[in-house]
């Protein structure tokens, strides 16, 4: 093996050690994330005391912003589809729970059922694009690997 194809070749193991680590890595913040909101969606639909689930809930904001970061990093695009778009109205009905907190069940529960649709949407709805009111891709030619699977 010549010393030019041995560099190629450690070039694309560290590309694929690379690409796992960041997999693996935003696999963990999800799972994270998922146990945040979990654990605390009793204390926000039946009302617990706080003390049982705010921790639970810092860790399902803080997760999410993680992700958000993450999403943005790998592509601007995110901004205008509607995965972003449907995330920051998650955030903003989230918020709303501090002005009308008699419909708290109800909003969380709403918020819930959007982020299924987010994450498990089809590619045509997630990556629409609300500015170009068409679907969106990465453009062709990018050489970032696609760590959703």
């Amino acid at each position: 093996m010549t010393n030019h194809s041995s560099r190629k070749q450690s070039q694309h193991q560290l590309s694929e050690t690379r690409f796992w680590i960041q997999r693996l890595t935003k696999t963990a913040i999800r799972a994270l994330h998922i146990l945040g909101v979990a654990i605390s969606s009793g204390g926000f639909i039946f009302h617990l005391e706080k003390g049982l689930w705010l921790n639970w809930w810092l860790l399902a904001m803080f997760s999410g912003l993680l992700m958000m970061v993450q999403e943005i990093y790998r592509s601007k695009l995110w901004l205008i589809q509607l995965k972003g778009v449907l995330t920051f109205i998650k955030l903003g009905l989230l918020a709303s729970i501090v002005v009308i907190p008699q419909l708290q069940p109800h909003i969380y529960i709403g918020v819930l059922l959007l982020s299924v649709f987010i994450a498990h949407g089809p590619a045509g709805l997630r990556h629409y694009s609300i500015w170009h009111r068409r679907v969106l891709h990465e453009p062709k030619g990018t050489n970032k690997k696609n760590i959703n699977g």
